[in-house]
This record gives C-alpha cells, structure tokens and sequence, in this order.
C-alpha cells in the first residue's frame, strides 16, 4: 500500500498522532420489539423513552415497533460501545416482558397489516416523517421496511484535513477538498464493499411468513416444515432483491465523481413524477398515501451501501445541506445485525471497519462509470446470494477473479491502515481483527452467515427460533447489565427533555401541512435551478 495519501498520511501521523486517534464514529443501531413468543410487537413506542421524534439516543425507524439506537460521535471505540450498552439496558427496564430482536431478517410477521408505520406527533415536522413512512409501506410493502441493521459512521477528525490539503499543494477551498477526498472513499467502497457483506453478512435465511404473500421468490425451503426459508450459499439476503432494493431505482445511477453530479441526480428523481406510484396520489383514511408521486420522495428514500451526509438545520432537506456545506462524514449501511453478539457489532468489526475505510480513503480512486457501476452491482448481489458458493468467481476490469483470492489480496493491502491504527493506539488489536477476517476467508473460522445456517441444522430448528433464543439470551444479558446511576438519570433526563422538544416543535407551527410541504420541497426546485 505505497499510494501517495497512504505514504503522506504516514508521514503526517510521524508528528500528529491525533489524525487517528481522532477517528470520528457513531452507530445506528436497529431492533424490532417483539413479544415472548417471536410476534412483532404491536404496542406503541413507550412513553419512558421520551419522543421518537427529539430523542437523540432512542427513536424509531419504519415502524413503531422497530427501534434505533444512536450513539454520539466519539474518537473512543469503547466508549461508543459502552453508551450503546447502556441504552440497551434502559431500554430493557421500559418495555416489559418485550426483547428486541437480535437479528436483521424479522421476526414472526402477520403482512404488512401487522406492521405498525412510526408515528412522531402532531408537527408538520412530524407528520411529514409518519407521511413518507405510508409513501414507502405503499411502493414497496411495509415487511421490507421491517428489515434492521447497523449503520457506521465514520469521519477523519477536522484538524486532519488542512494539514493533509497543504501536503497535497491544494490551494482551493478547504471543503471542497474535504468533500473530493470522501467522495474517493466512496468511489473506492462500492468496489469493495462485497467483501464486508461477505465477512460480515448474517442474514442467510428469513421466517416464512416474511415471504408469505409476496409471490414468486428464488429462495429454498430449509426445512421439511416450510417454517423457514433460505439460499445455501447466501450471505446477507437483506442487502438482496428481499431487502433494501427497489427495481424502479434501478435505472437510477447516481453518480459520485462530484458532489454536483450526486445532487442533480437525487434531485431529479425527487421531482420527476412515477407513473407507478400515481397510483398513490390523494389519501386513505384521513392521511396523505405518501409525499409525492417522484421516483423519490426524499433523498432517504435512496438505497445506497454508503451515503454522503452532512447534519442539516431545522426543515434543511440533507441535499440542501450537502451542496451548501459540503461532505461532513459518511454513512456504511450495509451491516447486518449480528445475532452473535449481544449489541449487534463487536469492538473487531468496528476496528475492521476502520481500517478498511482508511483504505479506502488513502487509495487512488478514479472516476466511476456505468460499466463499473454495473460491475459492482453484479458482484454485490453475486456475494449477497451466493457468497460461500466454493470458486465463487467476481468480476474485475482485468477479468474474472475467484473471490477468495480477491478477499486475501484486499485484507493484505488493508494491513497497511491496521499497522497505522495500531502504531497510534500502541496496540495490536487492530491487526488481531485483520487476522481474525482472513482466517475466515481461508476456512479456518465460520462465516457468520456460515453459522447460522450450521446451527439452525445441528439444533433442529427454524430461523425464528434460532434468532429468539439469541433475543432471549440477550434479553436476559442486558436485564443483569448494571446501568450505572449517573448513566441512567442522564437518559430519563434526555427522555423527558425530548417530549417537551417535541410539545414545543408542535406549538410552534405556524403554517399548515400542506404550506409546509411547499416550502420544504422548494428548496429541491432551487437546487435544480442551480440557485
């Protein structure tokens, strides 16, 4: 790894140290509530646990019954971890005899009439969160909205930046640098991010009722009783045409040569109507059907592996705030949720991950173009369904490649950015996680998605009981978690100062929805006017 940000990285790390130890990381992490008896939970999100809508550490995604967790952007990988730890206890002290379900494929599901959408209060605020919610139960089905995972937020610490601008000679605008510097990352993580979905993905099998109802599939029964449904070879079936997908986006390339290019494209498929989903124009029971009749609604409604993001204010659309202000950190959304692992991601993932992203970020990375675009599709779903298939071969710009030889080069390349983490942390733990991954592309430890399937076999049961007795033995794990006094009167605290937030969002609207709504999706026309 002798590419030139590597080797001025390196050098700059030589008299700063802190450009690493200054990582930036947070975690959104996803769980379903669910019932004693593996049934998506159908009771509201508890009061105790303050407002979904203002919370900043507890909130729900799709569903009211699918939770999310949100840890503060910290440098310290222990410290990320222990305030997720923590939430999960709190948690657990306010939802009765409920357990959040310890996988991404869900849990027991009655169709889409037994998935609850995310209510978030009377604000137009508000009411615009729970409307875009009904907009994508009605384009897609709501069971694909009952899908969780991690997503892991990464950025370089700010002081990095204009020492690392001044190495490179650049003397134009410090964010424009920022921004063209994340955008190689991002170029260079959709070229290899089948392999985090390869080491990584523990979604092989899902519930049978999850597909009950939805027509033709390509999966496999795993059991003589139907009760559970499976690819042999599969690694992340989340990530797949099951999951996160949509075949209308496909004609959708977004494109990350520049930030200009990403804009245009989500702003275009945001106000450029469907005719599918006119079908959905007006409301149903007293509630808009969705927020537009677009290819897009908002830009969240792209399913991406990673995402460019940058915070925005109060009623700021997150494309406004990009093209404004440009690139803050990005966000990797192709995790599952690990059920071996009471939080859903360990300290070596996290310490994988870095590394990887380092990589990433300190390796040429040229401009993309469809036939790559296409490539990298191709191997994404290639590892998402046949992962483990033995000679699995992947697509190169030099020819095919069998993927085992391609994960080994990878991990030997990223070694470089572990050796620098450790060289700062005065560690080895992050060349311990490197060794841990090749060891599982060589065969010598499981895939996670390997054991899933292998335990599922060995104990004679479906999926659903496999994920519950994990549910269960972390249910029970974060019940006898000492919450410590100070860490938990500082979440009952946040909890009741978010319902006020949210009493005090609702009266203060002083437009209707609809005015609203105008004045939000405004600012998309500007952007496409170039303004």
């Amino acid at each position: 790894m002798n590419s030139h940000w590597h080797q001025q990285l390196a050098t700059l790390l030589k008299d700063e140290p802190k450009f690493l130890r200054g990582i930036g990381r947070g975690i959104e992490k996803e769980s379903l509530r669910v019932t004693g008896d593996g049934v998506l939970a159908q009771t509201p999100h508890p009061p105790a646990l303050g407002s979904a809508l203002t919370h900043g550490s507890i909130t729900t995604d799709y569903s009211e019954s699918l939770m999310e967790f949100i840890t503060p952007v910290s440098s310290s990988i222990e410290d990320t971890l222990k305030t997720l730890e923590d939430v999960h206890s709190f948690v657990y002290k306010h939802i009765g005899s409920e357990r959040l379900w310890s996988a991404s494929m869900p849990c027991i599901v009655a169709g889409d009439a037994g998935i609850p959408v995310a209510h978030y209060g009377s604000s137009n605020v508000g009411r615009m969160k729970t409307v875009y919610r009904y907009g994508l139960g009605n384009r897609y089905g709501r069971l694909m909205q009952a899908i969780a995972g991690v997503h892991y937020n990464f950025s370089m610490p700010e002081s990095y930046w204009p020492e690392a601008q001044k190495a490179d000679g650049d003397e134009g605008p410090l964010q424009d640098y920022i921004t063209g510097r994340y955008l190689g990352l991002i170029r260079n993580f959709h070229r290899w991010s089948w392999l985090l979905i390869y080491l990584f993905g523990a979604s092989p099998a899902v519930c049978a009722s999850f597909m009950r109802g939805r027509g033709e599939h390509h999966l496999e029964p795993f059991d003589a009783e139907g009760n559970s449904l499976y690819l042999p070879h599969a690694t992340a079936l989340r990530m797949g045409d099951l999951g996160y997908n949509s075949s209308a986006q496909k004609s959708l390339k977004a494109c990350y040569n520049s930030l200009d290019n990403y804009i245009a494209t989500l702003t275009q498929a945001i106000l450029t109507p469907h005719p599918a989903y006119a079908a959905f124009k007006g409301m149903k029971d007293g509630e808009y059907m969705q927020l537009n009749d677009s290819l897009l609604q908002i830009e969240n409604e792209f399913y991406s592996t990673i995402r460019p993001k940058r915070p925005g204010g109060s009623g700021e659309t997150p494309l406004t705030a990009l093209h404004d202000r440009g690139i803050e950190y990005v966000e990797i959304r192709c995790i599952d949720v690990s059920p071996f692992h009471p939080l859903g991601i360990d300290s070596a993932q996290i310490r994988l991950l870095d590394s990887f992203l380092v990589y990433c970020l300190t390796q040429p990375s040229e401009a993309c173009d469809e036939a790559q675009q296409d490539r990298q599709a191709s191997n994404l779903s290639a590892v998402v369904n046949r992962g483990r298939e033995p000679g699995l071969m992947l697509d190169t710009e030099s020819g095919p490649k069998a993927l085992s030889d391609w994960a080994l080069e990878l991990l030997d390349a990223i070694s470089a950015s572990a050796e620098l983490l450790d060289g700062v942390h005065h560690s080895n733990s992050y060349a311990d996680a490197l060794a841990e991954q090749k060891a599982k592309v060589r065969g010598e430890l499981e895939l996670p998605s390997a054991r899933v399937l292998r335990e599922m076999r060995e104990k004679g049961i479906p999926y659903y009981r496999f994920a519950m007795g994990y549910s269960n033995r972390w249910a029970e794990h974060f019940r006898d978690w000492q919450l410590d006094a100070d860490a938990e009167q500082a979440l009952i605290d946040d909890s009741k100062a978010s319902l006020q937030r949210q009493a005090d969002i609702e009266a203060a609207d002083n437009c209707s929805f609809e005015e609203y709504l105008t004045a939000y999706f405004d600012q998309y026309k500007a952007l496409n006017q170039g303004d």
